[in-house]
């Protein structure tokens, strides 16, 4: 009697290397959970058809890195924003740019198409929200509301309302009708990402404050909330059917229901911090990215528990089950009502618009010029992009499931994703002449140099060797090393070290006594005259964890600092520099302008003498920096993503 295979419920599927440099954003179409499109730092966005190794098309255009991207419903247009605030929407099927849409002036952060109409709305970091006619090449209308950056946008399934989530911390529901406001839902306190109910007037917002809040869109109040997840929510999607929740965490996918709320199932996944998620034949998939790599990821859905019996609840429920719906999705609220027959789609840009494109502006010129779209891999591009059967699109929307492994496969991920040599003479690729991409693992990596900027966070020190605390072993027959000679060795430049470590300490002890006696100013006076920065970062980490310390003496000192800090090479010194001197900027840079701006008093008046003093050297010193922090904006990563929002504050001195 043969033995039954076992396989996974969850496995990586494979790992590729995207793009030239860092990838910034991803995502996966909805649609088919096999189209996978990425953004890099290399201002490009490649198509990618999950599982396969070789990218599909590569697109052109944006001058600055793509941090966001999005495809529509069907999967034939593409749009991506990149950090000087610039939209590019391409056509997927005729291979070239449609539209180019510019009017933000931050980084382009969140972007969604609207499901039926020939829209897209964008969210940027100077928080302004946009919608945009890709027909007419405008601006529709613009929502004003949130505070900070807007990180996550979606429209909901009948494409009447537009939820929008900000670094606020704040969920907020637009009537694109009425071109206003409708709800704000508060709660979180952190980043959030939002996604409607497939059916019903339901709205799931999931937190890095770890909490997944259902919001029902009639009665605009909270109707469950679930609290404990084991780390930040990165994704949030409803299956299908809307029967339940899929919440992505670090290494996990949770499985919850509402009313009431509790957790259905639990599965380990060892996908990092995943960026987005699809459903497709049962199987759910999964994305992450890390640097220049994109790994996928599938979970066997038929294997999971969706609803009926709590497999494993973290969340409590202390009601009896006999108490308990049957069906905790069942439709208990009002259901979307989607356009008919009668009010079907508009037909697609390509259409409406062939007589632009026949005789296009010298702008719609410039922009073909400048944006292109290579096909690196004809075969899957016309399988996909260009079918015979004008009907049917492949990937096909009910596509082949990926196949499990079985639970006691050793063989690794890039083993199965890696296509055999028969694959290459049975399918082979045409030549054009597209350069070679680097592979994802160098077996022999050239020694590195010192990096210009020393990260926080690293697995080995800078500029030490392990082999220089070893003595040279000069004879291939002598293996044992005398004790002295190896101790003498280790001990080398301790003497140094602890020299180093313990006038650190005196400096520090000598600002704690100061500290003690209740004067900031004089405290800061004194670590500034150490002169040691290390010194000043110690305390301006204490100083700006309560932003009632700061007074405005005490930026006439710490300023001076924060321009070093700027420019220093090491990544905890920069981002305290910066964290200060947005402290700065939003508690005291409008009473600077303003008490400049005054007109001159009647009589003599010291305080105000001396508070003038203080504005005009501290305007001195902000306008020194902003040269500083401007010439740093253009840089990409977490270090360019606060340069540009410290450039955005300084605005008003320019």
């Amino acid at each position: 009697m043969a033995t039954p295979v076992v396989t996974k419920t969850a496995w990586k599927l494979q790992e590729i290397v995207a793009h030239a440099s860092n990838v910034s954003s991803l995502v996966l179409g909805k649609a088919s959970g096999r189209l996978l499109a990425t953004g890099g730092d290399d201002c490009r966005v490649n198509l990618w058809s999950v599982n396969k190794p070789n990218c599909i098309m590569s697109l052109t255009g944006h001058t600055s890195p793509v941090e966001s991207v999005r495809l529509n419903t069907p999967e034939e247009l593409i749009v991506a924003g990149s950090q000087s605030g610039s939209i590019r929407v391409w056509d997927l099927e005729a291979a070239k740019i449609l539209r180019t849409l510019m009017g933000h002036k931050a980084n382009i952060c969140s972007l969604d198409f609207h499901p039926y109409g020939e829209f897209v709305a964008s969210g940027s970091q100077d928080t302004n929200i946009k919608l945009w006619d890709i027909r007419r090449k405008g601006c529709v209308f613009r929502y004003r509301g949130h505070t900070q950056a807007v990180r996550c946008l979606r429209f909901s399934p009948d494409g009447k309302w537009l939820a929008s989530a900000a670094d606020d911390h704040t969920v907020k529901l637009w009537d694109l009708t009425a071109g206003k406001m409708m709800s704000e839902f508060p709660g979180h306190t952190g980043p959030v990402n939002v996604v409607f109910h497939p059916n019903e007037y339901l709205l799931a917002s999931g937190s890095s404050d770890r909490t997944i809040r259902f919001w029902d869109l009639e009665k605009f109040q909270v109707v469950s909330c679930i609290e404990g997840e084991p780390g930040p929510v990165r994704s949030v999607l409803f299956n299908p059917d809307g029967c339940c929740l899929y919440s992505g965490c670090q290494d996990s996918l949770r499985v919850y229901g509402w009313e009431p709320e509790r957790c259905f199932d639990v599965v380990l996944v060892s996908w990092g911090k995943v960026a987005d998620l699809a459903v497709c034949n049962d199987q759910l998939i999964g994305v992450a990215f890390s640097q220049s790599n994109v790994s996928s990821y599938v979970v066997d859905l038929t294997r999971v528990t969706r609803t009926g019996t709590v497999a494993q609840d973290p969340v409590q429920d202390s009601r009896p089950l006999a108490q308990q719906p049957a069906h905790p999705s069942a439709p208990l609220r009002r259901i979307y009502e989607r356009p008919g027959t009668a009010c079907s789609k508009p037909q697609r840009v390509k259409q409406n618009s062939e007589s632009e494109r026949r005789s296009p502006s010298s702008e719609d010129d410039r922009d073909e010029r400048e944006s292109r779209a290579e096909i690196q891999n004809a075969e899957e591009y016309n399988e996909i992009f260009q079918p015979k059967n004008s009907i049917s699109r492949t990937p096909p929307r009910r596509s082949e499931p990926f196949p499990a492994p079985p639970e006691d496969d050793m063989v690794s991920a890039k083993e199965v994703a890696k296509p055999s040599p028969a694959m290459d003479s049975q399918f082979p690729v045409p030549n054009l002449e597209v350069p070679p991409r680097p592979p994802a693992v160098t077996p022999t990596p050239a020694p590195k140099a010192e990096p210009a900027i020393i990260p926080a966070t690293r697995n080995e020190p800078i500029g030490l060797k392990a082999s220089d605390f070893l003595p040279a072993v000069k004879i291939p027959q002598q293996a044992e090393l005398v004790d002295e000679d190896a101790m003498s060795q280790i001990r080398k430049g301790h003497d140094t070290m602890c020299v180093v470590l313990t006038s650190r300490h005196k400096n520090l002890d000598t600002v704690r006594a100061v500290w003690t006696t209740g004067d900031i100013k004089t405290s800061v006076d004194s670590a500034v005259a150490i002169n040691d920065l290390s010194v000043v970062v110690d305390l301006l980490n204490i100083v700006n964890q309560k932003a009632s310390l700061w007074k405005l003496d005490l930026c006439t000192t710490v300023l001076p600092q924060i321009e070093k800090l700027l420019q220093s090479k090491y990544e905890s010194y920069v981002q305290t520099g910066c964290t200060s001197l947005k402290l700065i900027l939003q508690r005291f840079l409008p009473l600077i302008t303003d008490i400049l701006a005054a007109p001159p008093s009647v009589g003599v008046d010291i305080s105000r003498e001396e508070r003038l003093h203080k504005c005009r050297l501290c305007y001195k010193q902000l306008k020194s920096i902003s040269g500083l922090v401007k010439s740093k904006s253009g840089l990409s990563g977490r270090h360019g993503s606060a340069f540009r929002e410290l450039h955005l504050l300084m605005a008003s001195l320019d």
